[in-house]
């Protein structure tokens, strides 16, 4: 486990500065009228992934953290399975992006992993479902005017018609 910990967070570093240094080659700043530049989230957010990072090597080297205390393997068969169908299925979402759009996939998502992997029940899966396509519209199409693909126009279109007369 300490060996992984310490393998992850220098890989995760090492993407973290490639990501800010790519996407540096876009504004990462405010753009007046427009919001942010085509580099901002992704330069920031790797800038915070890249700070963490450096706190777990911090963290591994003077033995803070249980996995930094840990001998133990780093996975075991039961783990691999989980990663392997949380992997798998959004590999599946992100596939079904230019199918039935962003807004489509993301429900089917929530109730694959909130009701079959998590186990939780009915209107916990369904609340899921329900706010992250809306939260996600919210963010992106109204907060950040980032328009995000859409499946099937007649259907998804029709489900946002009030949202956009609201806040548009």
């Amino acid at each position: 486990m300490r060996k992984a910990e310490l393998a992850m967070a220098s890989v995760m570093g090492i993407f973290s500065l490639y990501l800010m240094w790519k996407s540096a080659e876009l504004p990462i700043g405010w753009i007046p009228e427009e919001g942010p530049g085509g580099g901002a989230w992704p330069f920031w957010l790797s800038a915070i992934m890249l700070i963490s990072c450096i706190l777990i090597i911090v963290n591994w080297y003077r033995k803070k953290s249980p996995p930094s205390q840990s001998e133990e393997a780093f996975m075991d068969q039961g783990s691999m399975i989980a990663v392997g169908l949380v992997a798998g299925s959004l590999i599946f979402t992100v596939a079904l992006f230019y199918v039935v759009g962003v807004y489509g996939a993301l429900p089917l998502f929530m109730i694959f992993y909130v009701r079959f992997l998590g186990r939780h029940s009915w209107p916990v899966t369904a609340m899921m479902a329900t706010a992250s396509p809306v939260l996600t519209f919210f963010f992106f199409d109204i907060l950040l005017k980032i328009t995000l693909p859409k499946g099937l126009p007649i259907i998804e279109e029709t489900i946002f018609y009030p949202l956009f007369k609201i806040f548009l």
